[in-house]
Formats: C-alpha cells, structure tokens, sequence
C-alpha cells in the first residue's frame, strides 16, 4: 500500500441531511482546490491559502463549469489532524448522487479512493494513536448501547494502552536487571536483584494479566449482549416470559408439553446494557429424537450463559425444583442464578421449604409472565446484575479477541519466567522468556508490528471513510 497517495472517501452513509466526503494526504488541499470555489469575493481565493481548521463557504463545479452542490470546506494542517496529514473535509447535502460525483471528481483530480479504515491506519502509522485505540474506533462507530460505547470511549481515550504501558515498564526493568547480570556473567557472585525480588515481581505481572484476562468474558458479553438463557421443565412459562420481556410474539405458546424444540433469541436493550434472552426447549423426560436434542441444547445454552433464569411454575414449585434441581444447579457454578417463580396471578403458597435445596445466592422473584407481573423487578435485577459485575472490575475490561490471546500469549512467558526463576535456570532463558512476553504486549499497541498483512487484517472490517 502507497501512504504517499492522497486519498479521499464518503464518509456518511446516504439518507441524512448532511454528507461528509474525507480527503487526506500530502496533495489533499492543492486537489480540493481544483474543484472548489469560494462563493463570494475573498482575498484568499485558494483554500491553499487559507488558516487550518478555517470553515470556507462554496461550491464544487465539474470539469465543464456545472455546479455540483454548495459545500463547507474544512482545511487541516499537518501534524494537526486525524490522520497527521494535511486534509480537507467538505460538508454537502447528503444526496447519494451529490456525495458520490463528489467523490469521482476527486478520484479524476488525483486522488485515490481510500480502503476501508486507511484513515484510522494513517492516524496509526503516524503516531497520532495507537492500535487499540485505533480498534476502539470501530468499537465506537459499532456501539449499540451505553455500556459498549462507554467500554469504546475508555479505550479511546487510552485507559487499556495506559495499563499495558505500566505492565511494560515493570518487565522492562525486570529484563534489565536480568540482562545486566548476563553482562556480568564472567564476574562472580554479580547479582543487581535478588531471585525471590524478581519472583515477586514477575508474579506481580502475573496477576495483573490474569485480570485482564479474566475481564474478557465480561467485557465480550457487554459488547455483543449478556446471554441470559431461559430454562425449566415443559409448559412453565419460559416461552411467555421470552415475549413478555422483548414484548414481541417471538416464541410460540401452547399448553401442549415439548413445543418449544429449538433454541429462540432476541436482542433488546435495558437501561444501557443489552441482553440476548434464548428461550430453551423445556426439560423433560421424553423418546422423541428431536425433542432430546432440543433438551441437549437447552443445557448447552446453559453452560454458556452468564446468567440462568430458571422458570418454575409456582402452583407446583417444590416438585419442579426438585425435579431439576442437581441437573440445573451443576451448570449454574459461576454464573447468576434467578428463579422466576411464575404463575403468582394462581392460587398458591408455595413454602420456604420449596428453596432450601438451592444455594443462598439464588435470587427468587415471583411473576407473573402472563399478566406482566413483576416483569419490571425482573429487567432492574437483570440490569443490576450486570452493574455489579461490572463494579467489581478493577482493572480496565478487555473487549478484543486479538488483545484477549495475546495477553494469553504473554501470560504464558510471564509463566515461564517464574518458573525459570524458582528453578534457577540460566539468566539466558529467563532472558529470552521475557523478551517474548514483551513482545505480545507491544503487539497489541502495535509497537512491534509492522506487517502489512498484519494491519490489513484489523482495518478490513472498518468502514469506508473511516
């Protein structure tokens, strides 16, 4: 790829008011001058003329003089723009036609069309952010709530490079004094630090990436929507409840046992955070093949949830709990548990006695899914369960499957280094372990990484304009 190419793209989808068309590079204002003209008499005609970050009223003409659109140009300076390049930014009405000939105009003055993401890529490569920055870029335009937009901005704004630059300074002073003892390998009894010093630091570094690591699983379902799996036995409710909470007909309701056979999910959001609710085959006993696999399903969704709620009809709790309870409460270690005691609008009393098999975490709320009852108490646990686990993440969370192995990768030589340590094996290995632990972080900010192939792969998925 030619960085030295002036490029230029639509940067707004069609349909608005307003589009944006991008231009940057070294020749990014001598091309938009070709087209532009000031509307009304200046003593600086040329937009090359003109202060950065200036806003010029005009009009865009075609090679044969026609006016395209009356436009805003916004004139940038190198080192001070998104990119680090010069660029001109012009502001049109936001017809698809207008936008797009535009933009051919550009392509037949000199430019050439950006790739996806080549505007954030040139920001990288010039040192205007660094990668996971970067990648939060994406993250910000992909946000759909509260929660996964404010996980973007954190990222953005540094916080996640900020916590790597400090678990970097730590192992870089590590690999100095190990590197110093190398240097002094001829002399005996030469030692800058001692091994159970060094132990305790590398242990140190350890466990800050054991967090971050572990944040994944969080930050993951904050950003694509926690899955919450509704279970229990056949005809409990848990189909209702589905449509009751997305308030859409998505499951249908029958009183015929086993109708639910496959598993159904729906995406809504509460309070800033978004949910994916599966509604699973209902758990029974039963011959039918496809009914068993259903079942077979519905325990697998289990597994991967991070929060269960267990649907019991409350006229019979104390035999459905029973019933289900070592087969569901073996899936549940780790997760939330909510019993949604159903069918309160029925006569029944059920008795403590009917929760006292289950653990004291358990959070019982009595509804009613088909009269709407208790259904906001049930959407405000949800949200502040999902509040209290993100509270009681100290350490910035990790969204991103690539930082999410590489920090696995450095785990793993950290590792290493502590057993090295303890089993006192030469300065070399240690040397040579930390080295490669150094590198997984820095290829996550994109310190080491200078493969095309390599920033292809994380620009491909942005957007054009972008």
């Amino acid at each position: 790829m030619n960085y030295d190419e002036t490029i230029c793209a639509i940067a707004t989808p069609p349909g608005g008011a307003i589009g944006i068309i991008r231009v940057s590079g070294k020749d990014a204002v001598t091309i938009a001058d070709k087209l532009f003209t000031p509307v009304a008499p200046m003593p600086e005609k040329q937009l090359n003329n003109r202060l950065p970050y200036s806003l010029v009223f005009g009009v865009i003409k075609d090679k044969s003089g026609d006016t395209i659109d009356q436009v805003m140009a916004s004139v940038y300076r190198a080192p001070h723009s998104y990119t680090g390049e010069d660029g001109v930014e012009f502001s049109c009405h936001g017809s698809p036609y207008v936008m797009q000939r535009i933009n051919e105009l550009l392509v037949e003055s000199g430019c050439r069309t950006a790739r996806p993401g080549e505007f954030t890529q040139r920001a990288f490569l010039n040192g205007k952010l660094d990668l996971v920055q970067a990648e939060a870029v994406a993250d910000l335009i992909a946000s759909t709530s509260a929660a996964s937009h404010r996980m973007a901005v954190s990222q953005m704004r540094g916080d996640f490079s900020k916590a790597l630059s400090k678990l970097r300074e730590r192992l870089l002073r590590l690999a100095t004094l190990i590197e110093l003892e190398l240097d002094f390998s001829d002399q005996e009894d030469v030692e800058f630090a001692s091994r159970a010093e060094l132990r305790l630091t590398a242990e140190e570094i350890k466990d800050k990436l054991e967090s971050l690591i572990g944040s994944f699983s969080l930050g993951n379902a904050l950003k694509r929507g926690i899955p919450v799996v509704i279970t229990g036995l056949t005809n409990a409710g848990k189909s209702t409840l589905l449509n009751t909470l997305v308030n859409d007909e998505k499951a249908l309701v029958s009183p015929i046992h086993g109708t639910t056979r496959d598993a159904i999910e729906d995406v809504i959001n509460f309070d800033g955070y978004t949910f994916r609710f599966i509604d699973t085959a209902g758990i029974r006993n039963t011959v039918d093949e496809i009914e068993q696999m259903g079942i077979k399903q519905s325990f697998n969704k289990i597994n991967n949830a991070r929060i269960v709620v267990w649907v019991v009809d409350a006229t019979v709790a104390e035999e459905q709990i029973e019933e289900l309870n070592e087969r569901i409460l073996t899936l549940c270690t780790n997760k939330t548990l909510i019993v949604a005691l159903n069918k309160v609008d029925l006569p029944c009393t059920p008795t403590p006695t009917s929760f006292a098999s289950l653990p004291k975490e358990t959070i019982v709320v009595p509804i009613s899914a088909k009269h709407s009852i208790g259904i906001d108490g049930l959407r405000r646990l949800l949200v502040e369960t999902v509040q209290k686990n993100e509270a009681s993440q100290t350490d910035v969370i990790v969204t991103n499957a690539r930082h999410y192995e590489a920090l696995g990768l450095a785990l793993k030589d950290i590792r290493g280094v502590i057993e090295s340590l303890e089993e006192n094996r030469s300065n070399d290995l240690v040397s040579e372990e930390l080295r490669a632990c150094l590198f997984h972080l820095a290829e996550i900010v994109g310190g080491e990484i200078t493969s095309d192939e390599i920033l292809g792969t994380i620009f491909k998925n942005f957007c054009i304009g972008k």
